[in-house]
């Protein structure tokens, strides 16, 4: 005889494909994509406009500043140190991390296109963290770093189907190239 397994009767439940998380789950995990939607979304808006915040008004991108000059130009240790000395400033590295600050801080922030989404934040973490290379810099965890946790939340957002809470990820899903190409969801 095979039994199901039902949750708890004051559980109330969301199914994503393959899965299933308590509404309170669902929700957390929104709360965490679109907060960290807005990690990346901020620095985009931080560097491009300077809000004053990491960025002062005078250099940024808008006025002929580069958003990636000062971090990569001041890297001091790592084995890395002359790549991203030879990069910093590059036209196309400030169009490249802009442009992934903002791709993926929209999809995040909109629930859509969220693999794609974590690949980038994963990738573009990777990059920050081999730049500052902690194992050298002395910091307090030279591995698990904000880098790693916004790398790991972007990849749990992804693999939960969290844009389907407060996004756009339950449209996004039913769109037909989506549906043809479903690692774009």
């Amino acid at each position: 005889m095979t039994t199901t397994r039902r949750p708890a009767a004051n559980l109330e439940t969301v199914e994503a494909p393959g899965a299933m998380l308590t509404k309170t789950a669902a929700k957390g995990l929104a709360v965490l994509r679109v907060s960290l939607g807005f990690v990346f979304l901020w620095a985009f808006l931080d560097k491009t406009f300077g809000l004053g915040y990491s960025t002062p008004w005078e250099r940024a991108w808008i006025n002929g500043g580069s958003p990636t000059k000062g971090f990569l130009s001041s890297v001091e240790v790592g084995p890395f140190q002359g790549f991203f000395h030879s990069i910093a400033g590059d036209a196309w590295t400030n169009w490249s991390f802009m442009l992934g600050m903002l791709a993926i801080g929209v999809a995040l922030i909109g629930g859509v296109g969220l693999r794609l989404a974590a690949v980038g934040a994963t990738i573009m973490m990777a990059m920050m963290w081999a730049a500052e290379w902690p194992l050298a810099s002395g910091s307090s965890n030279p591995v698990v770093d904000y880098h790693f946790i916004y790398a790991v939340a972007a990849v749990a957002i992804a693999l939960t189907y969290a844009g389907h809470t407060w996004g756009l990820g339950r449209w996004w899903a039913k769109l037909p190239l989506v549906r043809k190409n479903r690692w774009l969801i």
